[in-house]
């Protein structure tokens, strides 16, 4: 028996990862998180975990060494998926301490006890390249949450590694157990909740050479990304920094429309197209905001060359397959 930890376990991306190794029979898990805001418990209340650690007291024994002391099973990896993921977030001091200082700590005791570390990056770390490629002249953060994210990359490639190291770059993420994110909750979250309450919903106007709602991003299904963590913990040869997102860029205006359809089929209504739906007020734009200005990604799309060229050959899900398996998830829970 082996034990795994993963870290922000209660959080979105973290609590999806658990229960991906529960419907593998794997239940030796401890789970580590801030639950100081206690409503995020309900990620965890379906999954089958051994323990719970407070963040602070995960970080404490770290720290001191004293994580193994006394185990009766050794611990085969650590997931790391806790970190401030709010892209507007400005405390650069609070940024750097929980995703720089904090995954350094983890990556030098993982290496010092030959455990797998297995991180959250970032799809931020890049800016708006040319190329979304796992290479330092395309990585140019717009923030101090893509250049905390960046840093820490540039860490685990200055050293020598021991043991298994993988950083992979998440893209735009969505699927269950994100209804705690509040505003850095996917679009396809906010567009359900904006169409069952207002029968309409939301885009930015146009911004970056994209006209209204047509800025592109690549949207990646939690599903996936579990999948692609799964891969490399059975592969624990396999090390490296790599992409996670589907390969291909769909817009906002994509994202609206298979929420919305999945809302109408649910309630025996006819499909309509985009331009349907804009004649029907169904989507509203809005100004876009302020304070992204600068600080935005008005596109982005994973390169797979480096993650296919090392064996993960699943399909990913596209925005119509992915976002109306989630939406009809959301609707038989409302």
């Amino acid at each position: 028996m082996m034990t795994y930890i993963v870290t922000g376990a209660a959080g979105f991306i973290g609590s999806n990862i658990i229960k991906g190794l529960n419907q593998r029979g794997i239940t030796d898990v401890i789970a580590v998180d801030d639950l100081t805001h206690g409503d995020r418990f309900v990620n965890l209340a379906d999954c089958q975990i051994t323990d719970y650690w407070d963040k602070q007291e995960f970080i404490d024994l770290i720290r001191h060494a004293r994580l193994n002391q006394p185990r009766k099973q050794p611990i085969k990896a650590i997931l790391h998926q806790g970190a401030c993921s709010d892209t507007t977030e400005s405390n650069g001091r609070f940024m750097m301490e929980n995703n720089y200082r904090y995954s350094r700590d983890l990556f030098d005791y993982c290496q010092s006890q030959g455990i797998a570390f297995i991180y959250a990056s970032s799809a931020a770390t890049y800016g708006e390249p040319a190329l979304f490629a796992e290479s330092l002249e395309y990585e140019k953060p717009l923030n101090v949450y893509g250049y905390s994210k960046f840093l820490f990359d540039q860490y685990v490639r200055a050293h020598q590694l021991v043991s298994q190291v993988v950083g992979l770059r998440y893209f735009n993420v969505y699927g269950a157990r994100e209804q705690h994110k509040g505003r850095m909750a996917s679009v396809a979250f906010h567009f359900f909740n904006q169409y069952q309450k207002n029968a309409r919903v939301k885009l930015f106007t146009g911004s970056g050479g994209y006209v209204d709602g047509e800025q592109r991003r690549d949207f990646v299904s939690v599903e996936d990304v579990v999948k692609v963590n799964l891969f490399f913990l059975d592969h624990p040869q396999k090390s490296g920094i790599f992409n996670c997102g589907t390969g291909l860029a769909q817009s906002f205006n994509d994202v609206a429309v298979a929420t919305i359809n999945t809302c109408r089929r649910a309630q025996a209504e006819k499909e309509f197209t985009l331009l349907q739906m804009q004649e029907a007020g169904l989507i509203e734009y809005i100004a876009f905001p302020e304070d992204l200005k600068g600080k935005y990604q008005s596109f982005t799309q994973a390169e797979l060359s480096r993650l296919r060229a090392i064996g993960y050959d699943e399909k990913f899900l596209s925005v119509e397959e992915g976002v109306s398996r989630y939406v009809s998830c959301l609707i038989e829970k409302s």
